[in-house]
């Protein structure tokens, strides 16, 4: 299983897809950016003109696209992948897209005896880049272990949460709810402190040295600090859209979420007041309100 393929060469898919080069893998890529392909291209990487093209002769194909909707048009669509690819074949959707659309996909390649592994992804652009992302794959015992040097290429922590596709998105959909819920408390958090007047690197060093020290805080506190909100990697509509996944999926399932209500109201307000920059640009909505930047020596 040497011959892979990649849809979707972004800030995620472009680490994952130079990991594949990197341990041996030949890799034909496919993605919008024709800057994205050059760099691609540049690494040693095969850059195709279309899906179909990824498909074929690519034993496993790696589909990191945005949403559903662009998901279900790489793998189904008349240029889509499977159009080309062969039986006993393997498409691993490493995009959140949603447990119905991934059912969907997979009833579909199912006549095409191809088979499908529902496999998002956390750990951002840096974990993508270091190989060190945590999978949540979901496929039968002997699809998920077909695959394994594949996963150990891109991927720390491989975990197997089930056998059926959309259990992998379901987990995702979980650990969206957390995540989102703590930035939340994160930017709330900062702002208090930096409103009651407190030395905002003390408050960092006391909360990152803490039991709510996570790598979430400290990142993310540290590009607020330091103003950055743009280009870092965690673009803010890649997690409002994973929310509202997760939100869907909580009506689907009778599931009350206030917490994740709020999460998700303050991700909607940031990502229309500042649709260009990344998760922590909401914290500036906080500030604005209690008169006060969290930013390093204040």
């Amino acid at each position: 299983m040497n011959n892979i393929g990649f849809i979707g060469l972004g800030d995620m898919g472009m680490g994952m897809a130079l990991n594949l080069l990197r341990n041996g893998f030949s890799v034909r890529g496919f993605d919008l950016n024709e800057s994205c392909l050059k760099h691609f291209a540049d690494e040693g990487g095969i850059p195709v003109e279309s899906c179909k093209s990824v498909g074929e002769n690519s034993d496993v194909v790696f589909i990191m696209v945005m949403n559903a909707e662009q998901a279900i048009t790489a793998v189904l669509g008349d240029d889509g992948a499977a159009s080309a690819m062969k039986a006993g074949s393997t498409i691993i959707i490493t995009a959140t897209i949603g447990r119905g659309a991934v059912l969907e996909i997979e009833a579909e390649l199912k006549k095409k005896e191809i088979s499908l592994i529902d496999s998002p992804v956390s750990g951002g652009r840096g974990g993508a880049e270091a190989g060190t992302l945590t999978l949540m794959a979901a496929a039968d015992d002997l699809t998920f272990s077909s695959c394994s040097d594949v996963f150990n290429a891109i991927a720390k922590n491989i975990n197997h949460v089930g056998k059926d596709a959309g259990q992998g998105q379901t987990v995702k959909h979980a650990l969206s709810v957390l995540t989102g819920t703590c930035y939340e408390g994160i930017f709330e958090a900062l702002v208090l402190g930096a409103k009651a007047g407190v030395d905002v690197e003390a408050l960092y060093n006391v909360i990152a040295t803490s039991s709510v020290g996570n790598f979430i805080f400290k990142d993310s506190a540290k590009l607020i600090m330091e103003r950055k909100f743009k280009g870092t990697g965690s673009h803010i509509g890649t997690m409002y859209k994973d929310l509202g996944l997760s939100m869907q999926l909580a009506r689907e399932c009778g599931v009350s979420m206030p917490m994740t209500s709020v999460a998700m109201e303050m991700f909607q307000a940031g990502i229309s007041s500042f649709p260009d920059e990344d998760n922590w640009s909401i914290i500036k909505i906080l500030e604005q309100i209690a008169g006060i930047e969290v930013k390093a020596g204040f």
